[in-house]
């Protein structure tokens, strides 16, 4: 019997890749947005003023996205969303202003859920008239939509129209704009029926054809209204502008052409300009495109598979086109989906790596560029356009937008004692590749870093009046002493402020409209805009410990315990209202901003030595009265009042309390805006300092500043609460800072330095840094004793440096900036040629290029690079102790030799022995061993190594000439994928198809034994061992699974007669094992996951199972181990079911469930949608769980935390 795991499942950073983008005005009439699909989720995203994509709304929906479209409705000035998914649903959603999301509108059942072949869901298009829609399967089935407005025009859709045809396979599918007649859709198809092979090649033969389908809506019914033959690469359409824009048709890409058509027009058969190091075999195809538009013009961008951006022009008169024209326009890295904006910006959504976001600077007209057109074509010239990539001339480089995608392996790595862990992954693609050292935490930006003269202790920033939007002054205050800066162009001692520099400074800020209030221990000075100033002084002997100032108000704590108040007057003058003597010292005093629409902060909360935090009155009617006291488990160190607009989008802003104490830890408290009451109280571990809470305006409304042993950040995005570290060193105080070049940024300390910085894309859990690759990164070894990674990189199809080199001179090509180098300077950049930017020439099938990397993680150094040849790639790799080495460290590289993939073929596999040298920045070869099968998998093990060559398990010890076999066991189903060693006599070997089998060595008789594997098939990706009897593992469908031997099967292990049935034998392919282990953990993430690792990812976090997937998300699952938990989450997770659907209509348990039932794990994505939810809704779920909304909600971040 195996005992039940239950598991909670938390994405913490969501998916970078993107799978389609299109742009419309979905939140407001002239709203520049994109609508962006990252698989299984739904983003809204809009470049800021700065030309920065933002993000405005993200959810997951539960289901896969696999195509998105924007349509507008006719005379309408906003755009709907159609969204074609796996749950046989066509959904058309409408960005919510009032709540800040997406909302379904209408969402229609056609068929089954899941991705299947004859469902639709494939393609969506709409007719640009936005009267009709399409939804498409790829083989069969087409469905019609007509879509109308009622008398309170809201968006209403009729029932299907069919436009089936059987044996129809779809290539594409888009509306074609024909101004206000019948709408037309277009489709790529070929007939299945009638595809033959050739009877002396065995060549595939089949004609693709284009297909007009016509919706008649006097008639409302859909007919193929015209066919015509295309060429059999065609593989993409392209509507032409219609009606009063344009002759209306569409664009057919196929391999090198691009022709246009439309019914009763010749066609327009244009070439596509060429690269000149391009073979000429190699056909070039167009992979994505975007269409703009103005009021007397029109232009069509394309992209082909290299990355070249191409300008489509067509020269026409009336609805008769005369010419097609390509121009080349510039290179940016190829793209899923092309987006022009309105407002001159170009989006490119990039297969693999950054995101690119690019500013017109031309269109292409300059005569030099490479242009084909169809009028020569047309008179018999069919020479070839060369071309030569070239910087951005037409496009400037404005953004880019962080992606991990793919992410092939990682590893968590503590780089320093006592720092926080860094994930370093492997990303990335070709000359894209990247090694990233993800951290958890928010990217901080440096502005400006100065020395100062001394230990300062205090920093604040003041402003000369309440009018102005920058800061005047930098106040930084010392042990005897405050110095005052002026901030213009550059930062300045001014000795003409009037604040007094000869004392320390508690606080300094602005009072009233123009004045200055600064407090230090023997007085306080306010200081006139006309230069005028007065002075308190507080009795002999009784010097101010604390103070807390806003705009009106003042409160300041003198030692002993009295509290003095004070309020500016209708004249100006600061003066007394009120005092209180609290009987003990005061540790902080904290009153908040002036509420908006008020006269004065109404709160006063004050923390004293009997570790209690005070709420005082500051209404004039019970001014100093206690409204509340909370008692605190330590002493409180500091304290920030802060109102955020946390909850819906038009509620009313929530009022908090924070309170940092002396032992590291954060309260956070709901403080009632009438009563003065405390409520729902928060805490988190900050670090092992006392905590310093500074108030700060962060993502356009307050938030606070935390500074323990790592700085914090707490803010509100998207009207939600959200706390981050920075991913920055040790600061001891900050205060907020506004100048021209830095709108929203801090001023701090950190030891004798002052510190200006900014914080960067507010909503990322995880920052990274990237160092640059040469090829696709495949695995990656750490070597304990020095802290390096070894990385090894291999690219199919590609050519290595020297071969680049020649193809470059041979074709008289400028070589560009090889992938893998150091990027240079942004202003260095702007003129040079790189292969990150325009790709690498492609060498054929079995060509391989291939290295060795050892990487400094600390210092984000390459340390050397090792190049193969002889067109070796490698494929594994380890770091493997030795005994017949006294236990030193080796580096072991599995690689092929001229390895084709389908089918797999090589000249033979080899295993490099490596030696670490130059105090371990390079490798030296040892030797290497030849076998006859692909090494895929290298684990250490007994001092000893084993290696997985194709179907055999192998035993290895270190020779002096080369690798010696010492064991074998043959007979694994398909492929050994990768090698987990759980004991010195137990492997785990993973299969490529058939998941788990368990393996016994015996010492003694030298023998490898299979005893156990798993009942179900699985082709695994990646996999790490939990305890002795138990894995999980992943698939390359998505799911995460946990595998475990059963307790009777793991005592028996020993068993002799049992071992002795299976030894030596060769056919456990089908099966055949004498035990099965248990799966007792199913769970769909949705994603391929890559790599899996049993980690901890902060001090005080419980142990997780952290996985990323290919698309660049990371995760963990979080074992629960209180039978409350398990409970609460069980009934949470049901009842959301029923109030919660998912935005696509994707039943949340069953995508959960796609391939197996899900089993014992909590989906902690799905729980969080509570918070996104009415507070009505709310109430009633926390009702039927006999809890508050606010425990609910309590405990949802408690489990973030335990992550976290």
């Amino acid at each position: 019997m195996t005992t039940p795991l239950h598991l909670y499942a938390l994405t913490l950073q969501k998916s970078s890749g993107i799978t389609a983008a299109v742009y419309g005005n979905f939140s407001g009439p002239k709203q520049q947005e994109l609508a962006v699909a990252r698989g299984k989720l739904l983003e809204l995203c809009r470049p800021d003023d700065n030309g920065k994509v933002q993000t405005i709304f993200a959810t997951e929906v539960y289901g896969l996205i696999r195509s998105i479209c924007a349509f507008r409705l006719t005379g309408g000035n906003r755009d709907y969303l159609v969204v074609g998914s796996d749950s046989g649903k066509i959904v058309i959603l409408e960005y919510s202003n009032e709540r800040s999301c997406f909302e379904r509108v209408h969402a229609e059942t056609y068929g089954k859920s899941g991705v299947r072949r004859i469902v639709p869901g494939q393609y969506v298009a709409a007719d640009p008239r936005g009267r009709a829609l399409i939804v498409g399967a790829v083989e069969k089935q087409k469905l019609v939509y007509i879509l109308n407005r009622d008398s309170a025009a809201r968006l209403t859709i009729s029932s299907p129209l069919e436009a089936h045809k059987v044996s129809t396979i779809t290539f594409a599918l888009i509306g074609v704009d024909v101004g206000f007649d019948n709408p037309i859709f277009a489709a790529i198809e070929v007939d299945a029926d009638e595809v033959e092979n050739d009877t002396d090649t065995n060549e595939v033969l089949y004609e693709k054809s284009l297909t007009f389908y016509e919706l008649d809506l006097g008639l409302n019914h859909v007919v193929r209204k015209w066919s015509d033959a295309v060429d059999p690469t065609a593989n993409m359409l392209i509507a032409i502008p219609g009606g009063n824009d344009g002759p209306s048709g569409v664009l057919v890409c196929s391999e090198n052409f691009i022709v246009y058509k439309n019914q009763g027009h010749a066609d327009r058969r244009c070439g596509l300009p060429r690269r000149r190091d391009l073979p000429t075999e190699h056909g070039l195809l167009i992979i994505s495109s975007a269409v703009h538009r103005q009021r007397d013009l029109f232009f069509i961008i394309v992209q082909s598979e290299f990355g070249d951006l191409y300008k489509v022009t067509l020269q026409y008169e009336e609805d008769q086109v005369a010419e097609v024209k390509i121009r080349y326009l510039d290179t940016i890295p190829v793209a899923i989906s092309l987006c022009i904006l309105r407002s001159g910006f170009l989006f490119g959504a990039s297969e693999f790596g950054n995101h690119g976001f690019f500013q017109f600077q031309g269109v292409g007209e300059d005569e030099d560029s490479p242009v084909c057109s169809s009028s020569a074509f047309e008179s018999g010239d069919e020479t070839v356009v060369e071309l030569e990539p070239r910087p951005l001339r037409n496009l400037l480089h404005v953004d880019d937008i962080d992606s991990l995608c793919p992410i092939l392996d990682s590893k968590l790595l503590e780089l320093e004692r006592g720092s926080p862990p860094v994930l370093a992954s492997l990303c990335g693609r070709s000359s894209r590749s990247t090694l990233r050292l993800v951290q958890h935490g928010l990217a901080v930006s440096e502005m400006a870093v100065s020395e100062l003269p001394g230990n300062p202790n205090a920093v604040w920033t003041v402003r000369r009046s309440r009018s102005d939007e920058h800061d005047a002054y930098i106040v930084v205050s010392f042990v005897n002493a405050t110095l005052v800066l002026s901030i213009g162009e550059t930062v300045e001692e001014v000795t003409d402020s009037g604040l007094k520099p000869d004392t320390p400074t508690l606080s300094v800020s602005l009072l009233g409209e123009d004045s200055i209030v600064q407090a230090y221990p023997n007085g306080i000075m306010h200081i006139r805009a006309d230069g005028r100033h007065s002075e308190w002084k507080p009795p002999r002997g009784r010097p101010i410990v604390k103070a807390s100032t806003n705009t009106r108000q003042m409160a300041i704590a003198l030692s002993g315990g009295e509290l003095i108040y004070f309020e500016l007057d209708v004249q100006g003058t600061l003066s007394e209202v009120d005092k209180k003597d609290l009987g003990q010292e005061i540790t902080c005093i904290e009153m908040g901003a002036v509420p908006a629409g008020r006269q004065r902060s109404r709160f006063l909360a004050v923390g004293g030595f009997d570790n209690t935090i005070r709420i005082l009155s500051l209404d004039p009617d019970d001014c100093m009265n206690v409204l509340a006291v909370l008692a605190l488990p330590a002493q409180a160190e500091s304290a920030a009042m802060v109102s955020m607009p946390v909850g819906r989008a038009a509620g009313a802003p929530v009022l908090f309390l924070c309170i940092g104490l002396h032992n590291g830890v954060m309260l956070r408290a709901r403080l009632d805006p009438r009563s003065g009451q405390l409520s729902d109280t928060r805490t988190r571990f900050l670090g092992a300092k006392p905590v310093k809470l500074f108030r700060l305006p962060i993502g356009g409304s307050e938030g606070v500043l935390a500074l323990s042993s790592r700085p914090w950040a707490i803010y509100c995005l998207q009207h939600a609460l959200q706390m981050t570290p920075l991913s920055y060193q040790l600061l001891e105080y900050g205060c907020s800072f506004a100048s021209e070049h830095c709108p929203e940024g801090m001023v701090t300390i950190a030891s004798t330095t002052l510190r200006i910085l900014s914080l960067d894309k507010l909503g990322d859990a995880f920052n990274s840094e990237a160092l640059p690759l040469r090829y696709t990164p495949r695995r990656m070894a750490h070597h304990s004793t020095s802290g390096y990674l070894v990385v090894i990189e291999a690219d199919h199809n590609a050519y290595n440096s020297d071969e680049k080199l020649q193809l470059y001179e041979a074709a008289g090509i400028t070589q560009p900036l090889p992938a893998g180098s150091v990027p240079p300077d942004e202003e260095e950049a702007e003129g040079l040629l790189m292969e990150s930017m325009v790709g690498v020439p492609r060498g054929g099938p079995g060509k391989w290029a291939s290295c060795l990397r050892v990487v400094d993680p600390i210092n984000r150094d390459t340390l050397s690079v090792l190049d193969l040849d002889n067109n070796e790639a490698a494929v594994s790799i380890a770091a493997v102790p030795f005994s017949a080495r006294n236990g030193e460290t080796f580096i072991v590289v599995g690689t092929v030799k001229d390895m084709t993939l389908h089918p797999r073929q090589l000249t033979a596999g080899f295993l490099h022995v490596y030696q670490f040298e130059n105090s371990n920045q390079s490798l030296r070869l040892l030797h290497r061993t030849q076998i006859e099968d692909v090494p895929t998998a290298i684990a250490p093990f007994n001092g000893r190594m084993l290696v997985g060559c194709g179907k055999a398990l192998r035993i290895y010890d270190l020779g002096q000439k080369k690798s010696l076999r010492k064991a074998e066991l043959k007979g694994f189903p398909v492929m050994i994928q990768s090698i987990y060693v759980m004991s010195a006599s137990r492997i785990v070997v993973g299969d490529l198809a058939e998941s788990f089998v368990f393996v016994t060595y015996k010492r003694s008789s030298n023998l490898l034994t299979i005893f156990a594997d798993d009942a179900a098939p699985r082709w695994l990706t990646c996999a790490t061992p939990i305890d002795a009897n138990t894995l999980v593992g992943a698939d390359k469908f998505g799911n995460i699974f946990v595998c475990r031997l059963p307790q009777e099967v793991a005592d028996d292990i020993d068993d002799a007669q049992l071992l002795s049935a299976t030894a030596g034998r060769e056919d456990m392919a089908l099966n055949g094992a004498p035990s099965k282990a248990d799966e007792i953990v199913q769970f769909h993430v949705g994603e391929t996951v890559t790599s899996l690792q049993k980690v901890t990812l902060g001090p005080g976090c419980a142990e997780v199972i952290l996985y990323t997937t290919i698309m660049g998300g990371i995760g963990a699952l979080l074992p629960l181990t209180h039978r409350d938990d398990i409970d609460f989450c069980v009934a949470l997770e049901m009842h959301l079911r029923q109030e919660a659907t998912p935005l696509c209509g994707r039943d949340q348990l069953f995508f959960r469930s796609s391939y197996f039932p899900v089993k014992g794990v909590i989906d902690g994505d799905y729980l969080l949608e509570f918070n996104a939810m009415p507070p009505d809704e709310q109430k009633s779920m926390a009702d039927d769980l006999d809890r508050s909304p606010a425990e609910i909600s309590k405990k949802l971040e408690e489990y973030g935390s335990r992550i976290l």
